[in-house]
C-alpha cells in the first residue's frame, strides 16, 4: 500500500477556467495522504521536473495526476518506481462537461476522491521473471515458415524448424511461376523458394528437422516444452514462442463432382495445371495431346457457397496466372475464365489489365450450368449469365478448377498437440484460420506466444505469405523479450501485474479455467486454478468469473473497483441529480469518451465512469455495490461482439451478457427495476454516439425514479 501519495492537480487546457482547482487542492489536502499537494498550469511540460523531485527528495511512492486522459503523455507521466493515477479531468469532465457548473465540479471531485482510493488500494506491480529460451520453433517448412525463420535468426535468436516433409518448401516449391511483385506488374516471375531454403540450411543458430511432427506443446512463453517426433524418433527442446505456419491444403475434391471432376479425365484442379505447367506441357490428362482450349472456373458463383464459406483473391489471381500459362505455350491457344467476382488488390490491378489485353483471354462473369463430355472426351462446358449477351456452350481441352484453399489446423490431434487444459489445438475463426483478432492484431492466435503466418493465417498468395512469416516472426520475438521483462503482450502491452489467487476461499467451480481467453488457468489435482503467467493477457476475465471473488491483481481488484464505487457522493433528496455507474472497457468506449470530450461532444454529468480492463472482468458483486450504494442506474459500455467485430480479449462482452443474468437475479432480490442496468455496445470509432446514448439511459433512469436506497 502506498504510505506517502503526492496529488498534482493541472490547471491549463482549460481545466482552469471550467472547474474550481482551488476546491479541488482542498479536497486532496483533507483526504491526508501524507504528500505533497501541488498545481501547475503545464505538469506536462516544465513542471514535470516537480513530480519528479518529490519522487526522489521526498519520498513520495505514489502519484495521483489529476489532468488530462492516460492514454496521452504516457512517456512525461510514466515514473517507473512509483505507482502512477491518472485522473481525467481534461476530456472527460472540462471539455464535455458545461463550464463552471455545479454538477461539472462534482463531477471532477468524484474523479479525484476515486483517483486517490484506487491509489490507496493499490501496490505497484512486481514482475515475474524467469530464465527464458531465446529460441523460436516455427512449424511448417513453406514460404511463411522459411521467411520466419530466416527473420528470427538474421535477429540473434535460435531456432527449430520442423517439417512433416521430406524436404523444404512446401507448395510454394511445386509451383512453376508465381505472380508478378515488381513494376510494371506484367510479366511472371520464378519463385526464389529455392533460396530461402539455401539460406535457412547456412545459418548455424538453424535447426531443420525434416519427416518431423510436433506431437506435444506445453508451458507458457519463455519456456514451451515441446516435443518432436522425427523418424521414429523423439526429441524435446525448449522454445521462447512458437510461429505457425502449417500452411494450406486442397479443398476435398468431391465436394467438386458436379463440375466433373474425378469424373471426367479432362477436368482438373489449378495444382494439377501447376504441375503440368512446372513439367514443361500443359496437356489432355486423357491423351496427352496439346491443351489449346482452357477454361478456368473459379468456383465463386452463388451455387458454390457450400464448398468454401469465404472467399479470396489468391484464386483470381492463380486462375489469371495460369491462363497466361496457356497462352505462353502456344500463340494459337485460347484461355477463358468464368468468375463471379475478380479479386485483384493492390498492384494486381495491373497485372490483371496486362491480362485483360490479350486477345487470346477471355474473361467473364457467368454462372455454370451443366460439365459434360463428347466422343472425343472434350469437356462441353455451360455457362449462362455470361457478359456476352446470354447462354454459352464451349468445347475445351481442358477445365481447370479453383478448388479453394483450407488452413491445415483442422485436424482431430490439432496441429500442435497442445497440452491445455482447453484443448489440442489452437483456437480457430469460423472458417478454421488460426487467428484472434482480424481487426487489431494480425499474427495473434489465442494461445500466447504462438503466432500464425501464411496461408493458415488467411488465404494469400506467395509474397504475402513470405511477408506474414517476417512479421509473425518479430511477433514472436516481442513475445520472448517481453515475457523475459514479466510483461504482458498485446493488447495490454508491458503491463507487469498478474492475477493472484487466495485459494483458502476457492471452491473448485473451474469456472476462471473455462473462461480464460487465452488458456492461461490450468487445474491442479484439488481441481484448483493453477496460472501460467506468461500465457496470461492481463484481461481480468478470471477475475468477473470468480464466483467468490478471490482472484485479484495488485493495482485491479473487486475490492478497488468497490471502493471507488463508494467513493462517489450521492446526492440525497435532489431528484434532478441521478448518479450513474458507467464501467467502461479501456479499448474501446473509454477512448471513444475521450474522443467525444475531444470534440466538444456534452454528454450528462451524471455520469460517473470507472474504466475496466474489459467488461468480462466484471463481476456481478461490483453492480450490487452500485445500487446498495444509492446509485440510480449502472451503464456498462463495451466493445460489440458478432462476426463482424470482436472484444479485444476475444469474447469478454459475451461473457459479460451471460452474467448479467446474475445481475438480473440480485436486481430482483433488492427489489429493483432491471432497467437501472444496460450493456451498451461502442465501438471506437462510435464517439459521436456518445450524448444520446447516455442521454437516453439518464432519461430512462429519471422515468423509473430515484433509487431507493439511497442514504441505507
Amino acid at each position: 500500500m502506498a504510505k506517502k501519495t503526492g496529488i498534482y492537480v493541472c490547471s491549463g487546457c482549460g481545466i482552469g477556467s471550467s472547474i474550481d482547482a482551488g476546491k479541488l487542492l482542498d479536497l486532496a489536502r483533507a483526504a491526508n495522504t501524507g504528500g505533497p499537494v501541488r498545481t501547475s498550469g503545464a505538469f506536462c511540460l516544465e513542471d514535470a521536473r516537480l513530480i519528479g523531485r518529490d519522487i526522489e527528495q521526498e519520498g513520495v511512492d505514489s502519484v495521483v495526476i489529476a489532468a488530462c486522459s492516460p492514454r496521452v503523455n504516457t512517456d512525461i507521466f510514466g515514473f517507473p518506481s512509483v505507482f502512477v493515477e491518472r485522473v481525467n479531468i481534461r476530456e472527460q469532465v472540462a471539455w464535455s462537461h458545461p463550464p463552471n457548473h455545479e454538477e461539472t465540479q462534482a463531477l471532477s471531485e468524484d474523479y479525484l476522491r476515486m483517483g486517490i482510493v484506487r491509489t490507496q488500494k493499490s501496490n505497484p506491480p512486481k514482475p515475474y521473471t524467469e530464465a527464458n529460451e531465446r529460441t523460436v520453433l516455427v512449424v511448417g517448412g513453406g514460404a511463411a515458415g522459411l521467411s520466419a525463420a530466416l527473420s528470427a535468426a538474421r535477429s540473434g535468436f535460435g531456432v527449430v524448424l520442423v517439417e512433416k516433409e521430406g524436404a523444404l518448401g512446401g507448395y510454394a516449391a511445386k509451383l512453376h511461376k508465381q505472380f508478378p511483385k515488381r513494376p510494371p506488374y506484367q510479366e511472371l516471375e520464378d519463385t526464389d523458394i529455392a533460396t530461402k531454403i539455401s539460406g535457412v540450411r547456412s545459418l548455424p543458430n538453424v535447426k531443420v528437422m525434416t519427416n518431423a511432427q510436433v506431437l506435444e506443446v506445453s508451458g507458457e512463453p519463455g519456456r514451451f516444452s515441446v516435443t518432436i517426433g522425427e523418424n521414429e524418433t523423439t526429441t524435446q527442446v525448449t522454445v521462447g514462442a512458437i510461429v505457425l505456419a502449417t500452411g494450406w491444403r486442397p479443398a476435398e475434391t468431391q465436394k467438386y463432382a458436379t463440375y466433373g471432376l474425378g469424373k471426367y479425365p479432362n477436368v482438373v484442379t489449378s495444382m494439377d495445371l501447376e504441375a503440368m505447367a512446372a513439367k514443361g506441357m500443359i496437356s489432355r490428362p486423357s491423351d496427352r495431346r496439346p491443351a489449346t482450349r482452357v477454361a478456368f472456373l473459379l468456383c465463386d458463383g452463388e451455387g458454390d457457397d457450400a464448398h468454401l464459406p469465404y472467399g479470396g483473391n489468391v484464386s483470381s489471381l492463380v486462375a489469371l496466372k495460369q491462363a497466361t500459362y496457356v497462352r505462353q505455350q502456344s500463340a494459337d491457344a485460347s484461355a477463358y475464365i468464368f468468375y463471379g467476382d475478380m479479386q485483384t488488390p493492390g498492384q494486381y490491378e495491373y497485372f490483371y489489365k496486362s491480362v485483360q489485353a490479350d486477345p487470346g483471354i477471355l474473361l467473364s462473369q457467368g454462372q455454370v450450368r451443366g460439365v459434360g463430355e463428347d466422343h472425343e472426351q472434350s469437356v462441353i462446358l455451360e455457362v449462362s449469365d455470361t457478359l456476352m449477351g446470354g447462354d454459352i456452350q464451349i468445347a475445351l481441352d481442358l477445365l481447370v478448377l479453383s478448388t479453394g484453399m483450407v488452413p491445415s489446423t483442422l485436424d482431430s490431434e490439432g496441429a500442435l498437440g497442445l497440452a491445455y487444459l482447453q484443448g489440442k489445438n489452437v483456437p480457430t475463426t469460423r472458417f478454421g484460420y488460426a487467428d484472434s483478432h482480424f481487426i487489431c492484431f494480425p499474427y495473434e492466435t489465442r494461445r500466447t506466444g504462438i503466432y500464425s503466418a501464411g496461408a493458415v493465417r488467411q488465404a494469400m498468395d506467395l509474397a504475402a505469405s513470405t511477408q506474414d512469416g517476417r512479421a509473425a516472426s518479430l511477433k514472436a520475438i516481442q513475445s520472448i523479450e517481453k515475457s523475459s521483462a514479466g510483461q504482458a503482450v498485446h493488447p495490454r502491452v508491458g503491463d507487469l501485474s498478474y492475477p493472484e489467487f487466495f485459494m483458502h476461499k476457492c471452491t473448485s467451480c473451474g469456472r476462471c479455467t473455462q473462461e480464460c481467453p487465452f488458456g492461461a488457468l490450468e487445474l491442479n489435482e484439488k481441481k484448483n486454478p493453477v496460472l501460467n503467467t506468461n500465457r496470461c493477457r492481463r484481461c481480468g476475465i478470471c477475475m468477473g468469473a470468480c464466483p467468490v471473488q478471490i482472484i485479484s491483481f495488485n493495482d485491479y481488484s473487486v475490492d478497488m473497483l468497490s471502493s471507488m464505487i463508494k467513493a462517489v457522493e450521492i446526492p440525497e433528496g435532489d431528484d434532478e441529480k441521478p448518479r450513474i455507474l458507467a464501467l467502461v472497457c479501456e479499448n474501446d468506449a473509454y477512448p471513444a469518451l475521450d474522443m467525444a470530450g475531444i470534440n466538444r461532444l456534452q454528454y450528462p454529468a451524471s455520469v460517473r465512469v470507472i474504466p475496466v480492463r474489459c467488461l468480462g472482468s466484471v463481476n456481478s458483486i461490483l453492480i450490487a455495490d452500485a445500487v446498495s450504494r444509492g446509485f440510480d442506474g449502472v451503464a456498462l459500455l463495451g466493445c460489440k461482439p458478432g462476426e463482424d467485430y470482436q472484444c479485444h480479449f476475444i469474447r469478454g462482452s459475451e461473457l459479460l451478457e451471460t452474467r448479467m443474468e446474475n445481475v438480473r437475479e440480485t436486481l430482483g432480490r433488492l427489489a429493483l427495476e432491471p432497467e437501472r442496468v444496460k450493456v451498451m455496445e461502442l465501438a471506437i470509432s462510435e464517439s459521436d454516439r456518445i450524448p444520446a446514448m447516455l442521454e437516453e439511459f439518464v432519461g430512462v433512469i429519471r422515468q423509473v425514479g430515484p433509487n431507493p436506497m439511497k442514504g441505507f
